[in-house]
Parts: structure tokens; C-alpha cells; sequence
């Protein structure tokens, strides 16, 4: 839509079931309608729902776009749906405008929606109808509008105290926390009103779901914020470890042992052609799984990848250009070139241990 792509995750039939059996009985006694009515009447509350969260992803979205920022699509999932950005806001007051787009479009459809419910008839197809479009419409903006981070309030939250501390870090930091204390707070009022049977107990693991969901989502942004931190540590030159070379067909033992006594312990292992360019780098999880005493008798070419395969880092990054391109391409190792040679060899885990010096990684 407008050149956004639209996904739509399979969790959605789980959504589809829950909300369609939940509203259904209610509707029925509303509208005194046979139970099929009923079951009808809640499947168009989850297509009012479905249409409320895309108009509002499309709020973000399309302010993003207006700021210069890319937008990769919308996914609508289980728990509503979200946009993803190809960067984040450049300054505190587009990350407010971006985070604010999406309720303020759910606000303006809400008002329309409760407008036309009280201005139809009431008990009627009509009024029913247009109660789920402002029912939807208001829980979608009044719940993403709750100050913590992954919610739009949260984000909002996270603009002000950048554009406050001129740190965006320690803005993500508080949302986050704040998105933590709305998760314990979403959980204990849906035990609440469930034991008061406000709502269905169909409905209890859905909204605890929900809370479970935030709360792993603020701690995820609690935990970038800490990295993101340390991106100015990150420097390929020095973390890249260098290469030994070695002949095609070297058994792979006397590549080890020119590894060891040619280079430092950390050094990476390189297959070279004729002309001695680089072709092929050793796997050393590979070259661990071959028995000691067949590595005489084993080429390192079997335990080695050609490097066209692998994922290269010019040297030049910074560290959130690398943790863009690790996280764009997952690996375990990564070649660092500067031009057309290559450089050094970085291996994912000297790169966590920079990023998460307490985290116990293994290498």
C-alpha cells in the first residue's frame, strides 16, 4: 500500500480464532442473532481490528517516508503489527513526529467511528459496526500511546528525554525500563479483570502474551541501548585477526602448525592459489572436528571456505555499520578487506566481547 510492502504473519489465524470466539457471544445478545450472526459479526470485528493496525503502520510509515527514511514493510502479526525502518530517526523531534503518526491516525478514526455509534440507532447492524470501528480504533491508540518501549508512547517517551539529555541512548534506556514496569502492569490488571470476569479467561493468555512480549521487547531495547554505546570501540583494524597463508593441498596439520609458528594464536588460516591470492579460509570448528592424527593425511582445502562465500566488512566501517552488516548477515566469521586485499579475518565473537564485555561468549 503506497509502496509499503504488506505482510501478514500466520499468527494472525490465531488472532483471527481468539477475537471472532471472544466477541462473538457478546454480539450475538447484543443483536439477538442466531450463533452463526454472532461468529459473522465478530469475524468483521477482527477485520475492523486488522484495518485499524494497518492504517495506523501506515501512519509511521509514511512519516518516515516524508523525513527520508526508508521503510523495509509492514508486518501485521499476533500481538497487532509493526513497521520496519531501514535507520532510525535522525533527530529527537522526527523520532516524536514518527512515534506519534500511528495514534494520532487511530485518534482521528476513533473520533469518526464513536461519532457515527451515537449517531445511528442502537441494537442495530449498523450501530454494531460502527462500535468496532471506534472500539478498535480507540484501544489501538489509547494502548501504543503507554509510555514504554516498544509501544509508541515509549518511543514518544524516549524522544523527550533525547531531546533533553542529548543522549539517545539513555533515552532508550528509560523507555525501555518504562516498557518493563507497563508489562507488569498490562499482566496483573488482565488477572484482575479476569478474576473480577471482566474478561473471558479465553482471553487471559492473550493479554499476558502481550505483556510477556513487551517486557522481552524493552529489555531488547535496554540491552541495544547498552551496546550501541560502545560502537566507537569498534574498530576492524584492530579487531580483524591477521591471516597466515597457505599453499592449496597443504595437509592440514602443517597449515596448523605454520599458523602457530608464523603468526600469533589468534591468527586466521588462508588458502592461496598460484598466484598466491587468497581463495579459500579455514573453518577452525571444521578443522577441530578432524581427528589429530588424520590431519597429516587431510588437504586443508576439506576444512577450508571459498571466501566468495563468506560475508566481507570494508575496513573503513564503524561500528554501527558492522553491527548493521552482521546483523543483515548472520555468520561466525567475516572477511575485512581494504580495497581488493584482504586484511584480516573478524570472528563474531571478538566482535560480542566488544560490544558485551560481561557476557561470557564463547569464541
Amino acid at each position: 500500500m503506497f509502496g509499503v510492502p504488506v505482510h501478514l504473519n500466520v499468527s494472525m489465524l490465531l488472532l483471527t480464532l481468539l477475537v471472532t470466539v471472544s466477541y462473538a457471544e457478546f454480539a450475538r445478545r447484543q443483536l439477538d442473532l442466531p450463533q452463526l450472526g454472532g461468529y459473522l459479526i465478530g469475524a468483521g470485528f477482527v477485520v475492523s481490528l486488522l484495518g485499524s493496525v494497518l492504517l495506523h503502520e501506515l501512519g509511521h510509515a509514511l512519516t518516515a517516508r516524508r523525513h527520508g527514511i526508508g521503510v523495509r514493510g509492514i508486518t501485521l502479526e499476533l500481538l497487532g503489527g509493526y513497521t520496519e525502518m531501514e535507520s532510525d530517526a535522525p533527530t529527537p523531534r522526527v523520532e516524536l513526529q514518527v512515534s506519534l503518526a500511528g495514534p494520532a491516525v487511530s485518534a482521528v478514526l476513533g473520533v469518526l467511528a464513536v461519532g457515527a455509534t451515537l449517531a445511528l440507532p442502537d441494537r442495530t447492524l449498523a450501530h454494531q459496526l460502527a462500535l468496532q470501528l471506534a472500539l478498535s480504533n480507540v484501544i489501538v491508540a489509547l494502548f501504543n500511546l503507554l509510555p514504554g518501549l516498544p509501544l509508541d508512547g515509549g518511543r514518544a517517551l524516549r524522544a523527550l528525554v533525547w531531546g533533553i539529555s542529548q543522549d539517545r541512548h539513555r533515552g532508550t534506556e528509560v523507555a525501555g525500563w518504562a516498557g518493563r514496569a507497563v508489562a507488569v502492569g498490562t499482566a496483573a490488571l488482565a488477572v484482575a479483570l479476569t478474576v473480577e470476569r471482566v474478561l473471558i479467561p479465553l482471553a487471559l493468555p492473550l493479554f499476558l502474551l502481550v505483556a510477556v512480549t513487551m517486557w522481552r521487547g524493552a529489555g531488547q531495547s535496554i540491552r541495544y541501548a547498552r551496546i550501541s554505546r560502545r560502537f566507537p570501540l569498534v574498530d576492524l583494524r584492530r579487531l580483524a585477526r591477521p591471516i597466515v597463508a597457505v599453499p592449496a593441498g597443504t595437509p592440514l596439520a602443517e597449515a596448523q602448525r605454520r599458523g602457530a609458528g608464523q603468526g600469533p594464536p589468534d591468527a586466521a588460516v588462508t588458502v592461496v592459489d598460484g598466484a598466491g591470492r587468497p581463495v579459500a579460509l579455514v573453518d577452525p570448528v571444521r578443522a577441530e572436528r578432524v581427528p589429530a592424527e588424520r590431519r597429516p593425511w587431510v588437504a586443508v582445502d576439506t576444512v577450508a571456505r571459498p571466501l566468495s562465500e563468506l560475508p566481507t566488512l570494508a575496513v573503513e566501517l564503524d561500528g554501527e555499520r558492522v553491527v548493521e552488516a552482521v546483523q543483515t548477515h548472520p555468520g561466525a566469521q567475516y572477511v575485512v578487506t581494504a580495497g581488493e586485499d584482504v586484511v584480516g579475518v573478524l570472528h563474531i565473537g571478538d566482535l560480542a566481547q566488544v560490544l558485551e564485555p560481561t557476557r561470557k561468549l564463547n569464541k
